[in-house]
């Protein structure tokens, strides 16, 4: 090998290898702080940075190539490390237990000592829990039935019990039809001991406890390894299963008569109300596989991955992680709530068990599928999730090709507002495509988040460094956030007194924040309303985003144009950027407006927040943003659902083709403070409702449609 530090002659080494020079304390912590963010950088990001330490962008390549070798080591020493410790722990504590029950049973049948006098009691305490047993068996075979349309004798009971799988292991475990998943069903025992799932073998009182634990563990296994071996088949395979549509541009559909006869099972839900919801579409994302399988595994990512869609997620119980690097065999209980587009949309709730899967060289599945405790007795969730997720396959550059299958049961107590039902019945509302677009939108932002240099079309504002773009871009994604989960308006007040024929009525929500930081503390009064729009949804779009049209219905500018401080692009639409305005205030120097606006074939987001001049510059100067207060106010553009209504390219000369839009106008408001805001539910009601009105007739005239009533 060549001396690290020698330069070499060119003339006397001919034909050998080339020597480099050992790079500097510098040049390493440049490598370092870059290799955090981004592991596999691609071509274009070696040679810039060969270009800025001065180094060849072969010796940059090898550089990563042996860090992420070196990291790659470390973390499986640490792992190796960890199981020896837990291996000897259990190890100990075997010894200890084989000792003390040397002592506890009887030495001629195995069990615990017992007096005659007490032989009668024994007998009937034992009677007690038999039964016990056999009405356990019932709740977790009709459970089964459910699931996996299978009842299970009490002896594979017995066997799921106690010898729990460690999903992700590949040894001794049948292959799926049609895929090269595989999985492990009542296998061994891991050598990490019952101990690694919560179950203690010891004598307690709570042994029947620790025992449905493990009955419940294992039927958790089945029923993931049943959803994933479903849902791969249902994404690889088109007919019999999917027919492409005839009236929507071709999208699959689902054949039910043909799914029930491969996957037979029982409806979750009875009566009128039902509805089933199946869905699948493709899209590449600009993101790599690994990196999108531990923000699906993490809910706070997760949220943050789909703002617009997830309002809340939380993990439940992990079951098993996975293994370290590709997470393959992870299983975890989550519970999720989504919701889109206007109040009048119904949230979802799902309680669901995700599954990951490497089934091949660069290609993971993510299965969830809906699951009830069967220590509940009801399911209180008017949403069930059949076997749902998606295919991610590793492609060049970083980038991810994604197949996303949504299949859905609802139980539709509440009859959809009439403006949505056409939305809600076609599957856009929650459908597959809604999940690929917004993933990729998110995507397209994170690469715009993690440029090294500010593009030439967002300099000249006052944002002048990365850190300062990068703080800014975290508050306007908090904003956007905070208002999607804002429109789910829980505990909602109808005030029906609006209602016209294209109006849906106020609906008012109010909410006291005591401790939520990055919000007002105080009463929040949120209201919004949904109207019908005889106009392409990409028509009133261009007049929220047109700077030279927001005095027409921003009312902070007071009918004069904002000045535009700042600006800062997510994608290649114009129309999605993050924008800062000086609205005109008279008597008021200390207000800016924050606003972020994108748009897809599946909705179009306007959301702005006023903030103090203070504020704004600690983000813009690169602090942390992450407590900075933000009342977000908004509007929620998208087609209005008609089988008509083109959900592609506005094309003007096609107007009376393209249908109409349905436009979601939501405010909030802090209604009382400690700073001393003081008013009443009422007037703070009546304050929005003017606001509101206001506002929706201002859009109306600009638009020309005030003929609608």
């Amino acid at each position: 090998m060549a001396s690290p530090g020698g330069s070499g002659d060119e003339g006397s080494h001919q034909g050998r290898r080339p020597s480099y020079k050992r790079l500097s304390s510098a040049q390493t912590a440049r490598l370092e702080r870059f290799i955090k963010d981004c592991p596999h950088p691609d071509e274009a990001q070696r040679r810039q940075l060969a270009s800025e330490i001065g180094l060849e962008t072969k010796q940059i390549k090898f550089w990563f190539q042996n860090k992420r070798t070196q990291i790659k080591n470390q973390h499986e020493r640490a792992d190796n490390t960890a199981l020896r410790v837990e291996n000897d722990r259990i190890h100990t504590e075997n010894l200890l237990m084989k000792e003390a029950l040397k002592n506890m049973l009887c030495s001629s049948c195995g069990g615990a000592p017992c007096q005659e006098e007490d032989h009668e009691h024994a007998i009937q305490n034992m009677q007690l829990e038999n039964a016990q047993l056999k009405e356990e068996h019932e709740k977790v075979s009709s459970l089964l039935a459910r699931y996996l349309e299978k009842q299970m004798s009490p002896p594979e009971l017995q066997q799921q019990a106690f010898n729990i799988p460690i999903i992700g292991s590949s040894s001794h475990a049948p292959e799926l039809e049609n895929s090269s998943i595989n999985y492990e069903i009542g296998g061994s025992s891991s050598s990490h001991g019952p101990s690694r799932y919560g179950m203690q073998i010891m004598v307690s009182d709570d042994h029947n406890l620790l025992r449905s634990e493990g009955i419940e563990k294992a039927l958790m296994f089945k029923v993931a390894a049943a959803a994933m071996n479903e849902l791969v088949r249902l994404i690889r395979i088109n007919e019999p299963l999917w027919t492409k549509s005839s009236t929507q541009d071709g999208k699959p559909i689902l054949q039910h008569e043909n799914y029930e006869k491969i996957f037979p099972r029982t409806n979750s839900f009875k009566g009128a109300n039902l509805r089933v919801e199946a869905t699948k579409e493709s899209g590449i994302v600009s993101i790599n596989s690994i990196q999108l399988i531990d923000m699906f595994l993490d809910p706070d990512k997760w949220v943050n991955l789909f703002p617009t869609i997830v309002t809340k997620a939380e993990t439940m119980k992990v079951i098993e992680n996975g293994l370290v690097g590709s997470r393959s065999g992870a299983l975890q209980l989550m519970f999720e709530q989504m919701h889109v587009l206007s109040p009048l949309v119904q949230p979802r709730e799902f309680q669901f068990l995700r599954y990951c899967q490497q089934i091949e060289e660069g290609v993971w599945v993510i299965a969830d599928v809906s699951f009830d405790s069967f220590r509940q007795k009801t399911s209180f969730f008017h949403s069930w999730r059949h076997p749902s997720g998606c295919m991610i396959q590793e492609m060049p550059n970083g980038c991810s090709m994604v197949t996303w299958v949504e299949h859905v049961e609802v139980d539709d107590k509440i009859q959809t507002h009439q403006l949505y039902k056409d939305l809600i019945a076609t599957g856009i509302a929650y459908g597959a495509e809604r999940w690929i677009m917004e993933l990729q939108r998110i995507c397209e932002r994170f690469a715009c988040f993690y440029v090294e240099r500010i593009p030439s079309q967002d300099s000249g504002g006052v944002i002048n460094s990365l850190e300062g773009r990068r703080s800014v871009m975290n508050f306007s994604h908090r904003m956007i956030k905070v208002f999607c989960e804002s429109l789910t308006m829980s505990g909602n007040l109808d005030f029906p007194h609006m209602n016209m024929e294209n109006n849906s009525g106020l609906r008012v929500s109010i909410r006291k924040n005591r401790n939520h930081l990055g919000q007002p503390k105080g009463m929040i009064v949120v209201a919004a309303t949904s109207i019908w729009l005889p106009l392409h949804y990409m028509k009133v779009f261009e007049f929220f985003t047109d700077d030279r049209r927001r005095a027409q219905w921003d009312v902070l500018c007071f009918g004069n144009d904002a000045n535009k401080v700042a600006h800062i692009s997510n994608e290649i639409h114009p129309g999605n950027c993050i924008s800062i305005y000086r609205p005109f205030i008279p008597n008021e120097n200390n207000a800016l407006v924050l606003q972020e606006s994108f748009t897809t074939p599946m909705g179009s987001y306007v959301v702005y927040a006023p903030t103090d001049v203070a504020a704004m510059n600690s983000a813009i100067n690169g602090e942390d943003s992450s407590m900075l207060p933000v009342l977000p106010s908004g509007f929620v553009i998208s087609a209005d659902g008609e089988p008509n209504a083109a959900l592609g390219a506005f094309n003007s000369s096609d107007i009376e083709r393209l249908g109409g839009s349905l436009l979601t106008v939501a405010f909030q408001i802090l209604a009382s403070s400690p700073d001393g805001i003081n008013m009443s539910n009422m007037e703070s009601v009546e304050a929005v409702n003017s606001l509101l009105t206001s506002t929706i007739l201002k859009v109306k005239d600009a638009l020309n449609c005030n003929n609608l009533e």
